[in-house]
């Protein structure tokens, strides 16, 4: 590996992994640990810790309406009736 080149661990496997274009999945060594790593947040086995900014169980759906809004989630054209 050339100096200067920023070298990481696959998040998957740890193998190696050099910042270029010569590994064209980075930060994952393959796309078979791409796709694992996908599969464990499509899976819910990993998680961003801390609470939800806004939580849609718990708001009413007027309350919830708004807050996507005023965030830019969502198309004021769906809120027209």
């Amino acid at each position: 590996m050339s100096s200067g080149t920023t070298t990481i661990d696959c998040p998957t496997c740890k193998t190696k992994v050099q910042w270029t274009d010569k590994f064209p999945f980075r930060p994952f060594c393959s796309d078979r640990c791409k796709q694992i790593d996908f599969g464990g947040w499509a899976q819910e086995s990993f998680a961003i810790t801390g609470s939800a900014i806004v939580d849609p169980e718990l708001m009413d759906p007027e309350q919830l309406s708004a807050e996507l809004l005023q965030a830019g989630l969502i198309d004021p054209k769906l809120l027209e009736k």
